[in-house]
């Protein structure tokens, strides 16, 4: 275990995995509903004129739609016109207008026609721009990762990360698709149909509205009470993907340490909270449909009662209770589709919420001003007075001073949490530091972009990396111009190249979770890719710590090819690996409490002879 693992704590069973009844139980207030859906429109600002242009589109669709039902009322009245009545007990047959109702069908078919068209349009427009700025968001979110520093990392679940990528981005995408559009249509709907009624009979109109205000009040009681809910179940679907995928990525530790009861407990315990708040929210969401449904079939009654009252009296037509009939239903569905429309956007302003708070994550600074440039770098390595915490409140490299010779072998060795990983990681400017300066060539490394100071370093770490792709794709990795000779050769000095010969693919082989690579033989991939990368200096973190005895003089001997001429850092447990060092620096608590050769070292029987023979012993 590095130095790093354990001053910052680690990710077991009272790390992120096992949160216990703490994580969620506190509901965050929700923010406010309009800031972040100011932040949103003003994020997808480029694209506003074509959602503008969808909206209009879908309220034309929607007025034509409007226009209907009355010409269906007017059609109505000529055909009642032409059929039989009673009037004082003699019949009166006059002859039906099939011209006036052919008239006002070919209006309608083209009504509804374009109404269908425009639609139509909205539709595709609204799905190609929503789908643009999901695209824009998700790259937004992969180019804030890396830009974000370690320490983000360090302190925020994986699975949380990933759930805003995905969950909160698609309830976003999803929203703005559907809800929107759907949401002006049926304000357009509501809107037009009021006047309609209003147009027709006035007292009908008044009837119409007075039952659809029952609905308009019980809305929005129930959306005041469900916003919390819906943030609650954002945040309780995050710590569910984050607690799924530590207990995934560590399934071995767990099945090995019987930790499954335990892992199981914790994730049913936040299961449960994603239930709660998810059945609340969804339960009071799904209150509007069955509640609307019965103010229409109350507004249908009202209508019909007091209609029949005005017919007889001949204040209205019967065609006017025939268009009431179908704008009570064009009323009172938007006003759940409003409804519906709402949670969704309240259920949206929560995946914002946790999306931008994503993007307003403290960055590591700006570096494009920098000027300076690591060029032809040698290798001399200066650390001058060194501090550093995790945490600013617990520093744990006091004061590190030490100077390093351009092509030099320094190891670095220490028991378990001396700080030896922390200060690999200060050289290659993962983290800041509190106070003093490392140099490279004599130029503060804080002077010089990061990147800069990256590409003077190849790196093999303890813990392996491979992605999915071919061993090829995977030795190479983003280095340029690298030739098929060249991935044999590194492949050869490591003892890598006759396995591959043995796969079916060869180097074409893909590495995936199929794939039948040994720990070791992971190993021996970043290996061969920190000798194609070929920079100048190198950092070995336990590189050998998955390999066999004899793999392990292999490799060291072609790490010994790899080290002549470039400044080497060797971090290792194995104190014998290290024996032709050119300078060892024994690390405790963080400061450097020995330094000299490995013959100096045992002859002055201090901290490192007393690691060094311990091994032997406990081999004995």
């Amino acid at each position: 275990m590095s130095g790093q693992e354990t001053n910052r704590g680690q990710r077991g069973p009272q790390g992120p995995g096992f949160r216990g009844s703490g994580l969620g139980s506190v509901v965050e207030k929700p923010k406010n509903f309009r800031e972040t859906w100011g932040k949103l429109i003003a994020y997808c600002r480029t694209d506003m004129p074509v959602v503008a242009l969808a909206l209009v589109l879908a309220g034309m669709g929607t007025v034509m739609q409007i226009i209907g039902p009355d010409r269906l009322g007017a059609m109505t009245n000529e055909i009642i016109y032409g059929l039989p009545a009673l009037i004082d007990g003699a019949p009166m047959v006059g002859a039906i207008d099939l011209g006036a109702v052919g008239r006002i069908g070919l209006l309608l078919v083209g009504l509804y026609t374009a109404s269908l068209l425009l639609n139509f349009s909205q539709g595709y427009m609204m799905a190609t721009v929503t789908q643009r700025i999901s695209q824009k968001m998700r790259t937004g979110i992969s180019q804030k990762i890396n830009r974000l520093p370690l320490s983000y990392f360090d302190r925020t679940s994986y699975g949380d990360i990933l759930s805003r990528v995905t969950n909160d981005v698609d309830t976003i995408g999803q929203t703005m698709n559907q809800s929107i559009g759907s949401l002006v249509t049926s304000v357009t709907m509501f809107a037009g149909s009021a006047v309609m009624m209003f147009y027709n009979s006035w007292i009908l109109a008044l009837v119409a509205l007075g039952a659809s205000m029952i609905g308009f009040v019980s809305m929005g009681f129930v959306m005041g009470k469900s916003q919390k809910y819906f943030v609650r179940q954002q945040k309780d679907l995050g710590a569910v993907n984050g607690h799924i995928e530590e207990m995934y990525s560590g399934h071995k530790v767990v099945k090995a340490y019987n930790g499954s009861r335990e892992a199981k407990r914790v994730f049913e315990e936040i299961n449960e909270r994603l239930f709660d708040s998810g059945w609340k929210s969804q339960f009071m969401s799904g209150l509007m449909m069955p509640l609307m449904m019965f103010i229409g079939n109350f507004g249908y009654v009202a209508v019909c009662v007091v209609g029949a009252l005005l017919a007889m009296n001949g204040s209205i037509q019967f065609g006017v209770i025939v268009a009431f009939m179908i704008y009570i239903r064009l009323l009172t569905q938007p006003l759940s589709q409003i409804a519906q429309a709402f949670q969704n956007l309240q259920r949206t302003a929560a995946a914002s919420e946790r999306v931008f708070d994503f993007f307003d994550e403290a960055e590591m600074d700006n570096e494009s001003q920098k000027v300076k440039h690591l060029t032809d770098v040698k290798g001399d390595i200066a650390f001058r007075h060194v501090q550093f915490g995790y945490v600013p409140e617990k520093i744990i490299i006091h004061n590190f001073s030490a100077e390093m010779k351009a092509g030099q072998k320094v190891a670095i060795v220490g028991p378990t949490g001396a700080g030896k990983t922390t200060i690999v990681n200060l050289l290659m400017r993962f983290y800041e530091l509190n106070a003093g300066e490392i140099l490279i060539d004599g130029i503060p490394i804080n002077q010089v972009p990061r990147e800069n100071v990256h590409d003077q370093f190849c790196m093999v770490l303890q813990d392996t990396w491979t992605f999915e792709g071919t061993i090829r794709e995977n030795i190479v990795y983003c280095k340029q111009g690298v030739t098929d000779a060249e991935v044999k050769a590194a492949c050869k000095a490591v003892g890598l190249h006759h396995f591959i010969q043995t796969l079916p693919l060869g180097y074409d082989t893909p590495l995936n979770e199929k794939a039948s690579l040994s720990q070791g033989q992971k190993q021996l991939v970043t290996i061969a890719r920190a000798m194609i990368q070929n920079a100048p200096m190198l950092i070995l973190d336990e590189a050998t710590s998955s390999v066999d005895t004899r793999t392990e003089h292999l490799i060291q001997a072609a790490m010994d090819q790899l080290m002549v001429g470039r400044t080497s850092f060797v971090i290792a447990h194995r104190l014998s690996t290290i024996k032709n060092a050119d300078l060892i620096l024994v690390m405790r608590d963080g400061d450097i409490v020995e330094s000299g050769t490995h013959k100096a070292l045992l002859e002055r029987g201090g901290i490192y002879a007393e690691l060094y023979n311990s091994q032997f012993e406990l081999a004995v």
